[in-house]
């Protein structure tokens, strides 16, 4: 056997030298970057990370203020997870999805305990992406009918199906390969809704019932919504939104799925996002603080109404690693921590002490046009005009649109930050063990930061 000899070709850019230089070359010569140009990159090398923070090569220390993709929910590094994974590889690490383990059951037994109403049949995915996948399947199978409804400033994965069901801007380079019987509406938010929160409500639900009306309820199997917006901006529902929806879906024989994906397990101050909304849904697509990203893992949390019509009927979902024990450990232990640590009831009390803190700094920044927030999940939003909000850069922003927001981003992560940055946004999500010190800590890194975007304020 022969091992190849590969060559590579430098990237223009001088890449940086010692051990840190030599893993992102590796990664930059063999790897290829999500929802990126793959030339010009610039990531940070992580060696370690614990808790809030992440730690390069280098020894530089990045507060994580975006808990990695808002999934890093218990923060990172925790042995208990560790122990968890180990004990469970020492005794079995794989058997087929026809088989059961202990952890398996267990696992089910308590996302029924903390799921409402009767959310207690739970079918383990890999991914937020394969949770949505296997929601609108089941739907489809179940109704009997074939369209979806969805928000356009929304995002529910990459693989085909969930791309197409989401309103995000991802989903246009691949529209010609999208899936069908996917239906978009639009839904306006307070912050830029010109007559009066007293009629956004009433609006945005007439608007809905006419979608319905025009598509045929009959044909329609599910709405997909967000318990809270995530990556779109932290866009607000009109207070009673969701409530109207769950009435209408009743009046429709449509089933209600809500992606907790990202909002789900504490991240907003409860359990899940929707219950803020006083509804109980009739599926529940989860992931990301499920494992807190400790290993991939997802899960479809389904009704015991839908699952009784497969008590004597096939029911067509299968995944090779659907249950793996290695990763039902991992999300037992996690479940543990969520409860052990106070983690959610801290996600609320550092989401009101964010707040008031971001209420501070628009004092300070006039760049900042809105701020919105549940518990940890919080989007700013910056402006060229506080009077017009006009953002300062427009929602799917070319990249000359972003020059600001770029020299912002780079600033961040000048200062020893990492967080997500997109168009006019600044998320703030750190993980749910974080203190008041740290939220001080990285928001006096991002009041530094929007002093650039302050320069471009437009007056008048």
């Amino acid at each position: 056997m022969t091992t190849k000899t590969i060559s590579k070709s430098s990237d223009s850019e001088t890449p940086p030298s010692g051990a840190r230089g030599a893993v992102i070359q590796n990664n930059q010569d063999y790897t290829l970057f999500s929802w990126s140009k793959q030339k010009g990159t610039n990531p940070i090398a992580v060696k370690y990370a614990e808790g809030v923070y992440l730690y390069d090569f280098d020894g530089k220390r990045y507060i994580d203020f975006s808990s990695g993709l808002m999934n890093v929910n218990i923060g990172h590094g925790d042995q208990r997870v560790t122990a968890a994974v180990v004990k469970q590889m020492q005794e079995v690490t794989y058997v087929t999805p026809s088989c059961v383990t202990k952890v398996r059951g267990e696992l089910g037994k308590k996302l029924a305990e903390i799921c409402p109403g009767d959310l207690n049949k739970a079918f383990f995915t890999l991914c937020g992406a394969t949770s949505i996948e296997n929601g609108i399947k089941l739907a489809r199978l179940y109704t009997g009918r074939h369209k979806i409804v969805t928000r356009y400033q929304s995002y529910h994965g990459a693989s085909i199906g969930a791309i197409s069901a989401s309103g995000d801007p991802r989903r246009i380079p691949v529209d010609v390969q999208q899936a069908p019987n996917f239906v978009h509406f639009d839904l306006p938010y307070l912050y830029r809704w010109e007559y009066g929160e007293e009629n956004l409500l009433k609006e945005t639900i007439a608007s809905l019932e006419r979608l319905i009306a025009y598509e045929g309820a009959a044909t329609i199997a599910a709405i997909l919504l967000e318990g809270e917006s995530g990556s779109s901006g932290c866009l607000k529902y009109p207070v009673g939104y969701l409530k109207a929806v769950r009435e209408l879906c009743n009046k429709h024989g449509i089933l209600l799925i809500i992606d907790e994906v990202m909002s789900g397990f504490g991240r907003t101050g409860k359990w899940f996002g929707f219950e803020h909304h006083d509804i109980i849904p009739d599926m529940i697509c989860m992931a990301k603080g499920l494992t807190s990203g400790y290993l991939p893992f997802g899960c479809l949390m389904v009704s015991d109404k839908i699952a009784a019509k497969y008590d004597d009927a096939v029911l067509a979902l299968g995944l090779t690693y659907s249950a793996h024990p290695v990763s039902c450990a991992a999300a037992l232990e996690m479940l543990k921590i969520y409860e052990d640590d106070n983690l959610i009831a801290n996600a609320a009390a550092m989401g009101k002490y964010m707040e008031a803190q971001v209420e501070k700094l628009k004092q300070k920044h006039n760049s900042i046009g809105d701020f919105r927030n549940t518990g940890l999940l919080g989007c700013i939003e910056l402006v060229k005009n506080k009077t017009t909000k006009e953002p300062l850069a427009p929602f799917n922003a070319k990249p000359e649109e972003m020059a600001v927001m770029n020299k912002v981003a780079a600033k961040i992560k000048e200062l020893g930050m990492y967080t997500f940055v997109r168009w006019s946004y600044i998320f703030v999500a750190p993980p749910l063990i974080v203190t008041k010190e740290q939220i001080d800590e990285g928001l006096a890194i991002i009041s530094e930061a929007i002093s650039i975007a302050d320069t471009q304020i437009e007056h008048g």
